[in-house]
């Protein structure tokens, strides 16, 4: 059976979000490209009724790239606050394994 893919401590770390994982591995992710891997339709844009997706345009600032707060939802992903005022990203647990270069299923 497949172990659950959880982070078992979430810490910001300078200009990082940093994550252990239950499998014991690691992710270090710097604020910057976390918050430029913003999932949301707002950052990426959704499809319209024909599956075409436009990505809207997306102005960053200073602000952008601070990380106030998170939360997690359910048992599956996190939800980053910026300080801009931006919180509609949902990172799901194997996309932030991803973005940090690691496996999306834990490790046995």
């Amino acid at each position: 059976m497949q172990k659950r893919l959880a982070p078992k401590n979430i810490q910001i770390i300078g200009n990082e979000l940093a994550i252990a994982w239950e499998d014991d591995l690691e992710t270090y992710l710097t604020l910057e490209n976390l918050r430029l891997a913003c999932p949301c339709a707002a950052c990426c844009g959704e499809p319209d009724a024909l599956g075409n997706v436009t990505k809207p345009e997306v102005r960053h600032t200073v602000s952008s790239f601070e990380l106030r707060a998170w939360q997690l939802i359910g048992g599956y992903s996190l939800q980053p606050t910026w300080a801009d005022g931006h919180a509609t990203g949902l990172y799901t647990f194997r996309y932030l394994r991803k973005l940090g270069g690691l496996p999306d299923s834990p490790q046995n």
